[in-house]
């Protein structure tokens, strides 16, 4: 017994030197410069975007030329993308069929993407489609890693045949929840992950969340032991996080705060731009900003241990300054070819079709987020949706809204053409955002009008425009009663009282319409807006598709077609009452007690109740204390 203790304590003890031998050589070991180059929150920008300053940013040629010249300095450089690659312009309009941003990443060199919350906007059927073209097309495409954000499996809540295609094409893309690559000597291990905000904005996905960071732990783990195993040594962790940071804070901020082992966090979602990469604990954190505004570039040194040493970082403007990419432009332009022959025809327009010109500086996306206020752009929108229905049914709409979540770019000034509308106006469920048909109540359209006011400042997306309504708010009223002035306003200016009880008919699009009907759970029960049918008829948040608004040969209405017909017909210059606000929205803040006071609700009464209570009841201890006071005296 004593000898086979001995002969395995000899055995831990070599097992032990052995060991650290290892490490100590892996430490000793040379290191090597490594390249990561990123991407993220590209929105099938595939052409530049008009910038304020008159130039230009993004355009995958011009982002081509920077990623070969990086390449050209450092050929084993890592080209990855945090997710969100489609949604954003008429490209989107292929996703499903031909999946034209993974086969342009695939033709541009990404080596690693990973799914955005934007990928899920076609549903489970149109994902499952696109993974499947692109497996299937025979050209280049990107790996794409995927770990904490699947469909339910047989068995669980929610399974059923749209699952199991996603689960089919998953399988026939190749997705993983992580990959090893080796490139020039370095492997690096890549995995993919989706935020809680994230998921939140996908709320069709169809897809059950993993916990995050619980998710990530595990992954990176299992990555470093297959790495060790394998290969005898440690990998450089890149997570594709599409989760997001902003201000030195979010989501994937405090990932790196409860995970060991990222190196690096190419940061999503946000549409954050980092100039300064973040360093928490030994995790670097870089965002490159929206649309292909920058080439992220990444420098750090690398031992075969695990060590790594962020050696660089830069953020490279793709402007108009750089020279396209002529093979990355033609292909550009056969895909603009196979979208107006398969989309835009049955639409009688064209990609470049000019709408109208335009002299207004309209607000830019910042600005319709940025501070509660009337927005002309806001304004276009909601003015077209009116018209826009009211043309396709004969029938009269008392009000159209929008919201500043699903404006993604502004109008420009000059001329204004089918696809700058298009990319105004690209968020969608299902397909390319359609227009819907509801009625609310007058007290539920009052209630709309408060969200406005009300949720704003807690959710900036949330900022409403509306087109038929004159109102005001002040902003220093108790919250869920800050408006004090409400009306219809009729053509010409007319206005008419809102009735509590009345039916008004409603146009939106159907993201908005899903917002309207959730606003009751979101405030917790404090405000209540039921989309109804013109029977007064509640209809379920899962129902709204069939209110789709449709013309006299049964096609839906889309929003972009909405707001570009409405151009359209301006013949030929902007109209004049765009050039500044009409009065149609009055944000104020005051403290005059006449303002606070008017048009008070239950929310201000029960305010008013609390503070008399506690001014009551501050009276009677003063009281109290007062009369203690005397009967020391008189003792």
């Amino acid at each position: 017994m004593k000898r086979m203790i001995k002969r395995f304590s000899a055995l831990l003890l070599a097992a032990v030197l052995i060991c650290s031998m290892g490490l100590t050589a892996l430490a000793g070991a040379p290191t090597t410069p490594v390249t990561i180059l990123f991407t993220h929150d590209l929105h099938s920008h595939l052409l530049p975007s008009a910038g304020e300053d008159g130039g230009e940013y993004g355009g995958y040629a011009r982002l081509m030329t920077v990623i070969r010249e990086q390449k050209e300095k450092y050929p084993d450089a890592l080209l990855v993308d945090g997710g969100d690659f489609s949604m954003g312009s008429l490209f989107q309009t292929a996703y499903a069929t031909s999946a034209l941003e993974l086969r342009m990443m695939g033709a541009m060199g990404y080596d690693a993407t990973t799914f955005g919350n934007h990928e899920f906007d076609y549903l489970p059927a149109g994902l499952a489609s696109m993974l499947n073209v692109a497996a299937d097309c025979g050209e280049p495409v990107p790996a794409i890693v995927d770990a904490n954000y699947l469909p339910p499996k047989e068995g669980e809540a929610g399974y059923g045949p749209d699952a199991q295609a996603v689960w089919d094409a998953l399988e026939n893309y190749g997705v993983k929840d992580y990959m090893i690559l080796e490139r020039g000597g370095v492997y690096y291990a890549l995995f993919g992950l989706t935020g809680v905000n994230s998921d939140e904005c996908a709320p069709n996905s169809g897809m059950i969340l993993e916990d995050p960071a619980q998710t990530a732990q595990r992954i990176v783990d299992e990555a470093r032991a297959e790495c060790w195993d394998t290969y005898g040594c440690q990998p450089l962790v890149i997570a594709l996080s599409h989760s997001g940071t902003s201000n030195g804070e979010g989501e994937d901020y405090e990932l790196a705060q409860k995970v060991e082992g990222i190196d690096l966090i190419v940061s999503a979602h946000t549409h954050t731009t980092l100039t300064e990469p973040i360093q928490v604990n030994d995790t670097w954190i870089v965002s490159a900003g929206e649309y292909g505004k920058y080439l992220g570039v990444v420098q750090m040194d690398y031992k075969p241990n695990g060590e790594m040493l962020l050696t660089g970082y830069e953020l490279i403007p793709i402007d108009e300054n750089v020279e396209e990419d002529p093979e990355i432009a033609a292909l550009v332009e056969s895909y603009k070819t196979e979208v107006e022959e398969n989309y835009l025809a049955d639409y009688g327009m064209s990609f470049d079709q000019v709408l109208t010109s335009n002299s207004y500086e309209f607000d830019d996306v910042d600005a319709v987020y940025g501070y509660a206020h009337e927005s002309t752009l806001g304004n276009v929108f909601s003015d077209a949706y009116l018209w826009a229905v009211e043309q396709a049914t004969g029938e009269t709409v008392d009000v159209a809204l929008t919201a500043s979540g699903v404006i993604r770019e502004s109008i420009p000034v000059g001329d204004v053409t089918v696809s700058d509308i298009f990319n105004a106006a690209s968020l969608g469920v299902g397909t390319e955002g359609e227009l819907i048909a509801i009625y609310l109540t007058g007290a539920d359209l009052k209630n709309a009008l408060e969200v406005d006011a009300s949720v704003y400042p807690l959710m900036h997306s949330a900022q409403l425009f509306f087109s038929g309504v004159e109102y005001s708010y002040n902003t220093n009223r108790m919250i869920f009663n800050k408006v004090d002035y409400a009306m219809l306003r009729r053509g010409e200016g007319k206005l008419e009282a809102i009735e509590d009880k009345r039916m008004y008919r409603v146009v939106c699009g159907m993201y908005m319409g899903q917002m309207l009907g959730s606003v009751e759970s979101t405030s917790m029960g404090l405000l209540t807006i039921t989309p109804r049918d013109v029977y007064g008829d509640p209809i379920a948040v899962s129902d709204l598709g069939n209110y789709v608004v449709r013309d006299a040969d049964g096609v839906p209405v889309k929003e972009w077609y909405a707001i570009a017909s409405y151009l359209d017909q301006m013949g030929g210059e902007m109209d004049e009452r765009y050039a500044e606000a009409d009065g149609r929205k009055d944000v104020y803040s005051s403290w005059n007690p006449i303002t606070l006071l008017r048009s008070a609700n239950r929310f201000t009464y029960i305010l008013l109740a609390v503070i008399l209570a506690l001014m009551a009841l501050v009276v009677l201890i003063v009281r109290a204390a007062v009369r203690r006071a005397r009967k020391r005296r008189g003792a």
